[in-house]
């Protein structure tokens, strides 16, 4: 593995009776993973639980707490969202964040919809396309292109202008990633030449073994890829290292991951989704498992997906000890400014 570019996932909860203390943690932990050196941060986004429901609303404030990392959703189900507006978010977000923001998808029917009926739909969600070109409406809206006829104006007392997205962030309808997690998805995405998100949840359609189902996930979206195009490819891992604990958080790290063990065993559900296992044990058991994990053998992006619900203590802690032992053993160096404010912390 040759690690270019390390980042970090977080899921942003919070207890449901207080969730301003709980984002502001996570936005804490995003401002503390720039100031390690990580070179993307991306955010869980999550509906009907004590998560993040709007990624653009939380990642507008996380821009305002940082200045270089990149800011990611991972993903945004396009089901729940209209494409122009969810566009008018993004751009706006964008516009804010200076250029860093990568905006992660996926589509389908959203998982919810018989539980929000009439509160997300203005019609039968039967005559709702739900397919991929949600995907590229999206895209078509961030491209920026005026509306209408060339005679066409809109505005104010003030000043007239042609319609079109505003505010028109360039370039970040080429940052879109599609989380794919299914042969029809990672071929779509390859097709369409969008950057590729793999997570630590796929399906087993033809393997029921989680790597060589994304392994064959990845050689469908290369072979599918335009002959000029040259997307990024990101896989996520939950990383968990247990150096430098005392006994019993060492014990409630490994409880913790043996109980989402059997999750990973087989395919789950009727829809025969499958988990990557945990990745828990000292630095060298990380180190030589990731090292020997052959989806990140054929990529050179890491997220490192932190866990649901544990101490923000130790989310801190996982970060720091992946910049300071673990990235650096498989290829990845910190930003010069970042490694020098690292050396300067007490």
């Amino acid at each position: 593995m040759e690690l270019r570019h390390l980042a970090f996932l977080t899921p942003g909860s919070y207890p449901p009776d207080d969730p301003r203390t709980g984002l502001e943690a996570a936005l804490a932990l995003i401002a503390f993973g720039e100031q390690l050196g990580y070179d993307g941060a991306w955010v869980r986004h999550r509906h009907l639980e004590p998560g993040i429901s709007s990624a653009a609303v939380f990642l507008a404030a996380a821009s305002q707490h940082t200045r270089r990392i990149e800011l990611g959703t991972a993903v945004i189900q396009l089901g729940y969202e209209t494409p122009f507006r969810l566009a008018e978010d993004l751009s706006l977000l964008d516009a804010l964040a200076g250029a860093r923001l990568q905006v992660g998808v996926s589509t389908g029917a959203p998982p919810f919809a018989e539980l929000l009926g009439p509160l997300l739909f203005d019609t039968d969600p039967a005559r709702i396309d739900f397919s991929h070109a949600r995907v590229l409406r999206l895209i078509e809206a961030l491209q920026g292109n005026a509306l209408g006829t060339e005679e066409v104006r809109v505005g104010n007392a003030a000043s007239l202008y042609r319609p079109r997205l505003q505010p028109f962030a360039p370039g970040l309808a080429q940052r879109v990633w599609y989380g794919a997690g299914s042969l029809e998805s990672a071929r779509w995405a390859g097709l369409h030449g969008l950057h590729l998100l793999l997570g630590n949840v796929n399906r087993a359609e033809s393997h029921d073994d989680f790597v060589a189902a994304q392994l064959q996930h990845l050689a469908v979206y290369r072979a599918a890829l335009p002959a000029q195009a040259s997307p990024r490819i990101a896989a996520g891992r939950v990383v968990v290292p247990t150096d430098g604990v005392d006994a019993a958080t060492r014990r409630r790290l490994l409880d913790f991951a043996a109980q989402r063990r059997a999750r990973t065993e087989s395919p789950q559900g009727p829809r025969r989704t499958m988990f990557a296992p945990d990745v828990v044990g000292s630095t060298a058991q990380i180190v030589d498992a990731l090292s020997a994990d052959p989806v990140l053998q054929q990529v050179n992006e890491l997220r490192v997906e932190l866990p649901y619900e544990l101490p923000a203590g130790d989310y801190r802690r996982i970060l720091q000890t992946i910049v300071e032992r673990v990235a650096p053993a498989l290829g990845w160096q910190a930003q010069p400014q970042s490694a020098q404010r690292l050396r300067a912390a007490p």
